[in-house]
């Protein structure tokens, strides 16, 4: 009688979280958060499908068709998003390419899982806030109260830095440099460090809120608490947003039109600086990408912002026909090596010169 394999998936799973990700990879504590949910979720309905005890469960148990079953769950009874969706499954490719080198003799099992394809997402217009819709909303904040202060403080940083929503929960005190030059250290994706320049203005309200809040500009103490005096989090920063939101609705009512969240903060600062006439590869560095095609989304909107800026300049009146000319020009007709008709600027008669007309570059 064969003995039983043994069940190794209990070992890898503790090895995955305690060694291979903190250890080997570097991978940040909010990331390995991230992929613990996806991990408890997983593990919690394979349980309920295959009514065994989540201590029952073996490798084998996380087939294809099992994590087919639950990405399935995700969208339809949880009612998650399909990005949420690929996030989860990302969280499980991880994890079997670390089976795939542990565990070679379920090698086959690991390229069926890593096999099952992303699903594509519904890409969204994006949502952001014009300057009258920033200055509404931080003027609706009472900033005579601690917590108002506390607020205007905060989003007045995440309009002027751009940086993503747990960029800011982690914000140090040591990470603030309130004299000249006025910047704010971030530790971004994979704790990748950067610096950001702060307005004055910025400075000065991060500035008259450290003292409110006697803070030690050398600690490593976090600058935003919430009222029980612990950092704020993620969801804390959310709820203080939509509050700030519902205050500004009253002034602006286009706002309730707009899909806005903590993400959306970070898009009016990029959109802001593409209206001033900021590269995106600048504008790539700052919100700290690891990818330039992440900014290329911005692009799009830059385009879009163009166009209407064309539109509401007055057409340039067309030049009087060359007798003899054809009145419907034909694109398909015309060649760079026939002599192009201009109009010459101080006689308004039109000359003929011979070659590409001056638009087109030479080579």
């Amino acid at each position: 009688m064969k003995a039983p394999l043994p069940n190794l998936l209990g070992a890898a799973i503790r090895d995955y979280f305690t060694d291979h990700l903190p250890r080997l990879r570097g991978t940040s504590p909010h990331t390995i958060h991230s992929y613990r949910d996806s991990m408890v979720l997983l593990l919690r309905f394979l349980a309920r499908q295959r009514n065994k005890p989540i201590t029952g469960l073996d490798l084998t148990d996380l087939d294809p068709p099992g994590i087919l079953a639950f990405l399935s769950h995700l969208e339809k009874e949880r009612k998650n998003c399909v990005s949420t969706r690929n996030v989860r499954l990302s969280a499980i490719h991880v994890f079997f390419h670390f089976v795939a080198s542990r565990n070679p003799e379920h090698l086959e099992l690991a390229q069926r899982v890593l096999g099952i394809p992303f699903k594509r997402a519904r890409q969204r217009a994006m949502d952001y806030l014009e300057y009258d819709e920033i200055d509404a909303i931080l003027k609706a904040i009472d900033r005579t109260t601690p917590q108002g202060s506390r607020d205007y403080a905060l989003l007045a940083t995440m309009f002027n830095t751009g940086g993503r929503v747990q960029e800011i929960a982690d914000l140090r005190a040591c990470d603030l440099q309130l004299t000249k030059p006025f910047q704010v250290r971030l530790f971004g994706k994979g704790r990748k460090e950067r610096y950001c320049p702060l307005w004055p203005q910025t400075a000065a309200v991060l500035r008259a809120f450290s003292d409110q809040r006697t803070l030690d500009l050398r600690s490593e103490s976090r600058v935003f608490l919430n009222h029980r005096g612990r950092p704020l989090t993620r969801f804390g920063i959310r709820y203080i947003l939509a509050k700030c939101l519902g205050l500004a609705c009253a002034d602006v009512p286009n706002l309730r039109t707009k899909r806005l969240h903590p993400h959306s903060v970070r898009h009016s600062t990029a959109v802001a600086l593409l209206k001033s006439g900021v590269d995106l590869s600048s504008i790539s560095h700052l919100l700290g990408h690891a990818s330039p095609t992440t900014t290329n989304r911005y692009a799009k909107v830059d385009l879009e912002m163009k166009r209407q800026a064309i539109a509401k300049v007055k057409p340039v009146p067309a030049a009087p026909a060359h007798p003899g000319a054809r009145t419907t020009p034909s694109l398909t007709g015309w060649s760079p090596y026939k002599p192009a008709i201009n109009v010459e600027l101080e006689t308004g008669e039109p000359v003929i010169r011979c070659g590409c007309p001056a638009s087109t570059p030479h080579f």
